[in-house]
């Protein structure tokens, strides 16, 4: 039973049984081993009465109608060779599937029935029975009422050959094939005893049996040793436990095109010599009582299938469950799996959550839109500071250009191409040596850029004060080498701020799940919250103090005031990174690197076009004003 259970993948039965012992110990024997190998489950068990009990079969017809099991497992006598076979029962068990003790041939049994003849001596024998029920005769002395009748008289003489009886039927022998096998294991043991050798035999003193004083015991020890295959080709031989190895038929109740029932034999079921079970069934010669002609399925619930679970159902049998889905980030690769697998870190369940899939990775690529746009933007900042170089170094004996310090202006052409370029550093997968040349190239090109704007802003200043009563001495503090030196000294602070950063908290790649679960962040760890804040912090000292000194002498009497740009160009610049800080703080991943870029674009932009565009536009389209008293202003006649 269990054996078709699984060939057929039937998980949910009901189980009918008789109502005596044996109906019951099978029944019990079925639900053990149902549950010992998790095949299954008993959606509903019934034990059927002896006796024509009208209620309790109701009761269990409704039982079976309201089931959702579409399998029953019958217990009870007669089903495989019984009285169900008879024909007014067939029309309604097609489609059965039975098992019936193995069917066998006993070679010369027909013979030997056909040549039996009725005994005249004795006049109550089985035979004499048999011949005047298959003949409708009688033997004498014949009954009065029989004579009166006009009824045949038996003369011991019929044909069997053409005689119309079940009795003689051969062809379907199966407890008498079992008899047949135990007389000749008889046989075989009692042949075996005789062929004992005196002297030699296995009973103590090496004696032998013999037919006229074997005991039990002896005539069992050769039973034991019974081994033999029959003419049927069935082995007969007996286990540890005295039992011989079981064997069986698989019977189907098959409709025949007449509309007549046919049972026929589908398969066989036997134990082997190594203790396991053959069970070998042939589906093609299954009939099944169903329009589709196959077998039906029986589950309480379907299969769950990979990347859902098993949700057992509270109170009910294990069979009967609910498929729930894997959550994000597990999966399941089989069949009715109990539990889902959390996949592992750098992995993600895929959409079916069947199986897991690397995550995806993000940075800010050069692939992508966004890269190509800051990568875009970077390039034609670097080609502007170019030609903006280019000019000025033209046209450098232009008033224009010498009024306004040539060689800082150079520099800080050169130290905002650097600005323009160190944004490449934060575009593509990040790696070791681009994270630590990020922040520092950034910073060192920054300062050095301030560093320059701020030493302009105190030319200027010291400028205006050397124009007042007085001031005459100030101007030599404020030579070339001086400029250059300060310059010099303020951008060392801030190599020396990225180098102290570098040995002790290196920026180092990592990989960040914490922003997304379905994918890796590529970005760089700073390493030092500290050591990056310094940086920052020091680039904007710089800026703010340029800004308050430039704006303190924003209203110097000349037509064109420095002073006045490099206001306006630290405005910007102060408030591009005053709104980086939180924009930065917050955004995730990728973007984090996107908010840096675009504040050191933005910045250096700004200062490009705040200091050099209005001193471009009068080089290149208002030459008429590139002169010293154009410059000068009114200033020019107190001069």
């Amino acid at each position: 039973m269990l054996q078709t259970m699984r060939w057929f993948e039937w998980t949910w039965v009901g189980l009918l049984f008789s109502d005596d012992d044996a109906g019951r110990d099978a029944a019990q024997l079925f639900q053990s081993g149902l549950d010992q190998s998790g095949l299954g489950c008993v959606a509903y068990s019934e034990a059927l009465p002896f006796h024509n009990d009208l209620d309790k079969l109701q009761r269990i017809v409704s039982v079976m109608k309201t089931s959702t099991a579409r399998v029953v497992i019958a217990f009870t006598s007669g089903w495989g060779d019984g009285y169900l076979q008879a024909p007014h029962y067939l029309p309604y068990l097609r489609g059965t599937l039975g098992f019936a003790i193995r069917r066998g041939e006993i070679p010369g049994f027909k013979d030997f029935l056909l040549k039996i003849r009725p005994d005249n001596d004795h006049e109550d024998s089985i035979v004499r029975q048999f011949w005047e029920h298959t003949f409708q005769c009688k033997f004498s002395p014949l009954p009065p009422e029989w004579v009166d009748a006009g009824g045949r008289v038996c003369t011991g003489q019929e044909d069997l050959v053409t005689a119309e009886t079940d009795l003689l039927d051969v062809s379907d022998l199966r407890p008498e094939y079992n008899v047949y096998k135990a007389v000749y294991a008889l046989a075989h043991a009692l042949h075996d005893m005789l062929q004992c050798v005196p002297g030699r035999g296995p009973f103590p003193g090496h004696s032998c049996a013999t037919l006229q004083t074997v005991q039990p015991w002896q005539l069992l020890y050769y039973l034991e040793k019974v081994n033999f295959t029959t003419s049927g080709g069935d082995r007969v031989y007996f286990d540890e436990n005295g039992d011989a190895l079981p064997i069986f038929d698989i019977l189907n109740w098959a409709w025949l095109p007449d509309g007549s029932t046919k049972i026929h034999n589908v398969g066989v079921v036997k134990m082997t010599a190594s203790g396991d079970e053959e069970f070998t069934l042939d589906e093609d010669r299954i009939f099944w009582n169903f329009q589709s002609a196959k077998p039906p399925r029986s589950v309480c619930s379907e299969s769950c299938s990979p990347g859902t679970r098993v949700f057992r159902r509270k109170g009910e049998p294990v069979c009967c469950y609910d498929c729930i889905a894997c959550s994000e980030g597990e999966f399941s690769n089989e069949t009715d799996s109990t539990d889902c697998t959390v996949c592992p870190e750098d992995f993600w369940s895929s959409p079916q959550r069947d199986h897991c899939v690397p995550k995806s990775i993000e940075f800010l690529s050069y692939h992508e839109d966004l890269g190509i746009s800051l990568t875009t933007i970077s390039l034609l900042g670097t080609f502007v500071c170019a030609i903006v170089l280019g000019i000025f170094v033209y046209h450098k004996e232009t008033p224009m250009v010498r009024a306004n310090n040539s060689e800082l202006s150079f520099q800080l052409l050169l130290s905002l191409k650097l600005c323009f370029l160190c944004t490449l550093l934060f575009i593509g997968r990040p790696r070791l040596w681009t994270c630590q040349l990020r922040h520092a190239v950034f910073g060192i090109s920054f300062v050095l850029c301030v560093s320059c704007i701020l030493v302009k802003t105190m030319v200027v200043l010291a400028v205006f004060k050397a124009s007042k009563p007085g001031g005459a001495d100030i101007m030599k503090w404020f030579g070339a080498i001086q400029q250059r030196g300060t310059v010099l000294i303020l951008t060392s602070i801030q190599a020396i701020i990225c180098i102290v950063w570098l040995v002790s908290a290196s920026p180092t790649p990592h990989k960040n799940t914490q922003y997304y679960s379905e994918k890796i962040v590529y970005e760089c760890n700073v390493g030092s919250t500290v050591g990056f804040a310094v940086l920052l912090g020091y680039i904007g000292l710089l800026a703010l103090l340029s800004f308050l000194l430039a704006f303190m002498v924003r209203n110097l009497p000349d037509n064109f005031n420095e002073a006045k740009l490099i206001t306006f160009s630290m405005l910007i610049f102060c408030a591009v990174w005053i709104a980086f800080i939180p924009a930065y703080i917050s955004s995730p991943g990728k973007y984090a690197d996107v908010v840096e870029v675009f504040a050191i674009l933005a910045s250096s932009l700004g200062i490009l076009l705040a200091l050099f565009g209005p001193k471009c536009y009068i080089i290149l389209l208002k030459p008429e004003k590139n002169t010293k008293k154009s410059i000068m202003g009114r200033g020019a006649t107190k001069t």
